[in-house]
């Protein structure tokens, strides 16, 4: 196996975010979402849970009834707050908020055990349990988020404080599992170790972090089923397993034969992401062509139209092909995010726009679909259809979205751009400004747009002196007739694997302008999805448009919408904080004065339509929405 050459994600301080769109969902993020998640967990318990331990240290068992029991998955929710936090302050320095993280980081460095052990639960409640049940429980899961915690901290502050402590966990778990006697041949349960430890492998250079993640992405799937050779050893029947099958968590065939996202949609996505990863590290094809198969399996045959997937509440994950149900899907916020990983991680490892492509359909729709405009309510599942019941809360028994969401947003600038020695890839269009050493020069890129209500999109060039690199500019595949200039030059648009490629020698004041075509436009669904059969979807740019019941004036099902009635589109600004909106003629059936069944189809009368990008909806009164409508010939 041999190392690739890749263009990578710029860090969290080379790039800033000054965006219409974006800046005042990021704002919200800072000084709504940070705050709010922290008082929950102060709340909760779950800082304090991490003093527990002390106790443990000094012999003392806390009993079960203490006034703080930590949930199994408590570490991983105050580790996504510290990432998120920490990512927040590369961009807004906090003296308050980093002496909050270093409070946090304490706490959590006197909850380490001597040995290196690091979970708040298994210490101070079953101790007894340590390690014995990774099918169920949570431990790796939680050093995983960790794991991520300390590596942003990390990168974002300079301090090593919760990396030096996680590394030594790292450490203590490389000694339980591996291929050596007195080792377990394990794994998790629930990916997010994979992907952390390869992060912390690109932050420190220490290959031993690589190696174990490539244990953990091998080791799964073997035979025999290690979580069977778990459960005899704690006196359990592996028979019992509650899920039945170990597709729940990808445990049901070695990671590069599978061929079929099942299971679990979130534990699928962590894992997915770590295996293009150590694809990436690796130069390994076998890995690299395994997600390739997933990649297509997910996104021709269980992908919703808003990015989200996952249909089932039973297992939070997969069921079958086109079974994609529009007002139970489940369609989890921490799935979103994980798929905009495994995508972000695909587009550097195959340099193809699918993905990217993909990545922006999934953060426009169905992760800002999870949280609220004033960014202190939130959202688990995301339908694509609701009788006005789906409310957005507070806090959840297993708030696992908001941090991660909070995560995700905090380091956004890493999805805009990626980077390598010779090259500048645009994945998408947001005002910001890049810096980086490109083609031997120090860059200096600023781009400039009112993406997604406008496709005007400007970027402007600095450089310390002349030099020669490529620009690859992403044509999103539904922004047919595209335009591009360099210096009021047109440019041929002849994408190659989706991107417009302009390689040349670049100066100081160099401009390039690409001008994005948004119009209204209708979206079937494949005929096999019997859910959205003889009905249409809008969409605008990377948006994908729902109607509430609050802006029409006819119940939601039923509105039909003529297959050729003209569409417009026009920006609210005092509308959910500024949204363009899509507008047209169309027809509702009367409602009254019909017996339960009859021979005559209803009378129908005009009504107008006015559909909301669906990242904004929930934001008002309790209302009815659809993202799907019925549609008539003519």
């Amino acid at each position: 196996m041999t190392t690739v050459d890749l263009s990578l994600p710029p860090a969290l301080t080379q790039v800033s975010l000054h965006d219409a769109f974006w800046s005042p969902r990021l704002e919200a993020n800072r000084a709504c979402t940070l705050p709010a998640l922290h008082d929950k967990l102060v709340e909760v318990g779950a800082l304090d849970a991490f003093d527990l331990p002390e106790y443990a240290k000094r012999g003392i068992t806390i009993p079960k009834n203490h006034q703080v029991t930590p949930q199994m998955w408590w570490d991983s929710d105050v580790a996504k707050w510290i990432e998120a936090a920490s990512a927040s302050l590369v961009t807004h320095p906090d003296a308050a908020l980093d002496a909050q993280i270093d409070d946090a980081i304490a706490r959590i460095a006197g909850a380490q055990q001597p040995d290196g052990y690091l979970n708040t639960y298994f210490t101070a409640i079953e101790p007894d349990k340590k390690l014995t049940n990774e099918r169920d429980w949570h431990e790796l899961y939680n050093a995983g988020h960790l794991i991520e915690a300390a590596v942003t901290h990390f990168q974002a502050t300079g301090k090593t404080s919760l990396l030096d402590i996680m590394e030594r966990y790292s450490r203590y778990l490389a000694g339980v599992y591996g291929p050596n006697p007195g080792q377990r041949p394990g794994y998790p349960g629930h990916q997010e170790i994979e992907l952390a430890l390869l992060r912390l492998y690109h932050a420190t250079g220490r290959r031993e972090h690589l190696d174990f993640a490539r244990y953990f992405l091998d080791q799964r799937g073997q035979q025999p089923p290690y979580f069977e050779t778990e459960a005899l050893a704690r006196g359990d029947n592996p028979q019992d397993f509650w899920a039945g099958t170990y597709e729940y968590m990808q445990a049901h065939q070695p990671v590069r034969e599978q061929s079929q996202v099942v299971g679990h949609a979130v534990r699928a996505m962590y894992q997915y992401a770590a295996m293009a990863d150590l694809a990436a590290a690796d130069g390994d094809a076998d890995l690299r062509a395994a997600c390739e198969r997933l990649w297509d399996d997910l996104t021709r045959h269980s992908l919703y139209l808003t990015g989200g997937l996952g249909p089932s509440a039973s297992n939070e994950g997969m069921t079958r092909p086109y079974d994609l149900p529009n007002d139970t899907a489940y369609a989890e916020t921490c799935a979103a995010v994980g798929l905009a990983f495994w995508a972000r991680r695909m587009a550097a490892l195959t340099g193809d726009a699918k993905y990217a492509d993909v990545m922006e359909r999934a953060l426009y729709n169905n992760v800002l679909s999870g949280v609220s405009l004033s960014g202190d309510r939130f959202l688990y599942e995301n339908p694509l259809e609701s009788d006005g019941t789906h409310r957005r809360w507070a806090w959840h028994p297993c708030p696992c979205c908001p941090p991660n969401l909070a995560r995700l947003l905090a380091s956004l600038g890493e999805y805009v751009y990626a980077v390598s020695t010779q090259e500048v890839t645009v994945n998408l269009y947001a005002g910001s400004t890049l810096r980086a050493d490109v083609g031997g020069q120090h860059l200096t890129l600023t781009q400039e747009s009112a993406y997604p209500w406008r496709g005007d999109i400007h970027l402007s060039v600095e450089l310390d002196a002349p030099a020669t690199f490529t620009v690859r500019l992403r044509i999103p595949a539904w922004a047919q007739g595209a335009t591009l200039s360099v210096n009021g030059e047109p440019q041929t648009v002849t994408p190659d694997q989706g991107y417009a490629v302009l390689t040349r020698g670049w100066r100081s004041g160099d401009r390039i302008d690409l001008t994005l075509p948004l119009l209204p436009r209708r979206t079937y669904a494949h005929p096999a999805v019997r859910q959205d059969a003889g009905l249409v979807a809008l969409e605008y740019g990377p948006l994908v448009y729902c109607v509430e019941g609050v802006d029409q004036d006819a119940d939601l099902h039923a509105l039909s919408l003529a297959r050729d009635s003209a569409l417009s589109a026009r920006f609210d600004p005092d509308l959910l904080g500024g949204v363009t909106v899509i507008e047209g003629e169309a027809v509702a059936d009367a409602i009254g004065g019909y017996d339960l069944y009859t021979s005559s189809p209803p009378e129908t009368r005009p009504a107008h339509l006015k559909a909301i990008p669906y990242a904004v909806w929930d934001n008002r009164e309790p209302t009815p929405m659809r993202v799907w409508l019925r549609e008539t010939a003519r």
